[in-house]
C-alpha cells in the first residue's frame, strides 16, 4: 500500500478505534514488580516518563522514545514505563520494537488488557496473525469487545469478528465505534453490501461513499505492517528491535543515556531525531513458523511380486533371506485427503486487477500450495469508486475445514483470509469443478 493511501485512511478509520492507540497508557497508575530501585533513579525515571508523556499529547512520538528509553532505563522493573515505551514505539512505526516492550511490559503486569491488545497489533503489524489471535484469546476478559473484534479481523480472521461484533452492535446503547468496527470487518469478510448497509446508520451519504473507497483500498494491503499503519496513521520504519540493553531480562546496571533526566532536552536534538524516518525503507513481511502436518499413511497389503529368472552359468552365492523392514517408507508416497466439510465459508485468496490477472494469481496459488490443485477456484467481479476488481476465492467449506486450509496455505508463505459467501461462482476460466479428492506427498 502505498503511502498516500496510508494517510487517506488513516483520517477515517482511527476515530473510529481510537482506543486501539492507548492514549490511556499515559495517564494509568505507575505499576512496578520486583526489587525497588534507589531515589535517585526512581525520580530521574519519574522526569524522562513525564517528559515522553508531553512528547507523545504534541504528536512527537519519535522525540518520545528518547526520554521513555531513559525511564525505563532508570526503573526497569516499572510496568507503565514500559508500555508508556512501547506507545512511543508503535505511534513511530516501529513495529518490532513495540511488539518487544509491550512483551515486557505483559510480563510484569499480565491483566494489562490496554498492553495486551497494543501487543496484538505489534504482532500484526510484524506478520505474526497465530500469536495475535492467541494473545487477544488469552486476553478476551480485559479488552474491549470492539477493539478485541477489530483486531482479530485484522488478524485475518473476519468471520470471528463479525460473530463477535453482531449482537455487540445490536445491544442498546452501542455507540458508532462499535457500528463502524462491524462494517469494517464485515468488509473484510468481503460482504461489502452489508458492510455498507451498516456503515450508513452513522454516516451521511458523501461520506458514506468515500469510507467505502478507503475500506476498499484498506483491504488490499501490500504488507503486513499496512493495516496497522493506516488505523494509527504512521509510517512503518525499518526496525531490528528494542535496544537489548533495555530487556526485561538483561542484567545492565543503569547507564547515563544521551537525553537529560532532569531537564527538557534542547530543541536542536529534538528535530535531528526525528529527521531520517521521512525515507525509511518499509519492512519485510514475517510470517509465522512453518506447521508442516504428514498424515499417517493407511495400512496397504502387499502384493505379490513374480520375477522371472534365468539359469546362470556362473555359480552364484545366494544371500539368505532379510528380515522385514520396519514400515518406514523412504520414497514419497501417493495418498487420499478426505475432502473437506461442505459449508458456506470461502477463502479470499486477493482481489485483482481482472480475471486474467487472477487467474496467474491462481497459478502461483496452486504452486505454493498444491493441496489447492484439487479445489474448483471461484471469481466474482465487483464495482468501487477505485476502479473494477475480480475477487479470487476458493470453497465452499465448513468454517473450520476453512480456516484449518487458511492456516496451512500461510504457513506455505501465502496470504488470505475467510469469510463466508458472497455471490461466488465458479473462476470465469476453469472448467467443471474437480474431484474433491486429491493426492499430496507424504514422508
Amino acid at each position: 500500500m502505498k503511502h498516500r493511501a496510508i494517510a487517506t485512511l488513516g483520517a477515517s478509520a482511527l476515530v473510529l478505534t481510537s482506543s486501539l492507540v492507548g492514549i490511556a497508557l499515559m495517564t494509568g497508575t505507575t505499576a512496578f514488580a520486583g526489587r525497588p530501585i534507589d531515589g535517585a533513579n526512581e525520580k530521574a525515571a519519574a522526569t524522562s516518563a513525564a517528559q515522553a508523556r508531553k512528547a507523545l499529547a504534541e504528536a512527537k512520538p519519535f522525540v518520545a522514545i528518547g526520554f521513555a528509553e531513559a525511564a525505563v532505563q532508570h526503573a526497569p522493573q516499572n510496568q507503565s514505563y514500559r508500555a508508556l515505551l512501547g506507545q512511543a514505539y508503535l505511534l513511530s512505526g516501529r513495529f518490532a520494537s513495540a511488539r518487544d516492550a509491550f512483551g515486557d511490559a505483559l510480563a510484569l503486569s499480565p491483566n494489562d488488557g490496554r498492553s495486551a491488545l497494543s501487543f496484538a497489533l505489534a504482532q500484526i503489524a510484524n506478520g505474526d496473525w497465530t500469536g495475535a489471535r492467541q494473545t487477544l484469546d488469552a486476553h478476551a476478559e480485559t479488552i474491549a469487545v470492539a477493539d478485541r473484534a477489530l483486531a482479530i479481523a485484522l488478524a485475518g480472521d473476519p468471520a470471528s469478528a463479525v460473530e463477535l461484533l453482531t449482537p455487540a452492535a445490536r445491544a442498546p446503547g452501542a455507540d458508532a465505534k462499535t457500528r463502524q468496527n462491524l462494517a469494517l470487518s464485515l468488509a473484510l469478510a468481503g460482504r461489502w453490501p452489508e458492510a455498507r448497509s451498516v456503515a450508513a446508520v452513522d454516516l451521511a451519504p458523501n461520506e458514506l461513499d468515500k469510507r467505502m473507497v478507503d475500506w476498499a483500498v484498506f483491504a488490499r494491503p501490500a504488507g503486513a505492517a499496512d493495516q496497522v499503519a493506516a488505523l494509527l496513521k504512521v509510517i512503518p520504519v525499518q526496525d531490528a528491535g528494542q535496544p537489548v540493553a533495555l530487556a526485561l531480562n538483561a542484567r545492565v546496571a543503569p547507564q547515563p543515556v544521551a537525553v537529560a533526566a532532569a531537564e527538557p532536552a534542547p530543541a536542536a536534538p529534538v528535530e535531528v531525531a526525528a529527521a531520517p524516518v521521512t525515507e525509511a525503507p518499509r519492512p519485510a513481511i514475517v510470517f509465522g513458523p512453518r506447521q508442516e502436518v504428514v498424515q499417517p499413511l493407511p495400512p496397504v497389503a502387499a502384493k505379490p511380486v513374480r520375477v522371472a529368472v534365468k539359469p546362470v552359468a556362473a555359480k552364484v552365492a545366494v544371500a539368505k533371506p532379510v528380515p522385514a523392514a520396519p514400515k518406514v517408507m523412504a520414497v514419497a508416497a501417493t495418498v487420499p485427503v478426505a475432502a473437506p466439510a461442505k459449508g458456506k465459508f470461502y477463502l479470499q485468496l486477493g482481489a485483482f486487477e481482472s480475471a486474467a490477472v487472477a487467474q496467474d494469481g491462481w497459478k502461483r496459488a496452486v504452486r505454493r500450495f498444491p493441496v489447492f490443485a484439487g479445489q474448483q477456484p471461484s471469481g466474482m467481479t465487483f464495482k468501487t469508486s477505485a476502479g473494477n476488481f475480480y475477487r479470487l476465492s476458493v470453497g465452499g467449506f465448513s468454517r473450520a475445514d476453512a480456516v484449518a486450509m487458511c492456516q496451512s496455505y500461510r504457513n506455505h508463505g501465502g496470504s488470505c483470509f475467510v469469510r463466508e459467501a458472497a455471490g461466488d461462482h465458479n473462476a470465469s476460466w476453469s472448467g467443471a469443478p474437480k474431484a474433491a479428492v486429491k493426492q499430496v506427498a507424504s514422508r
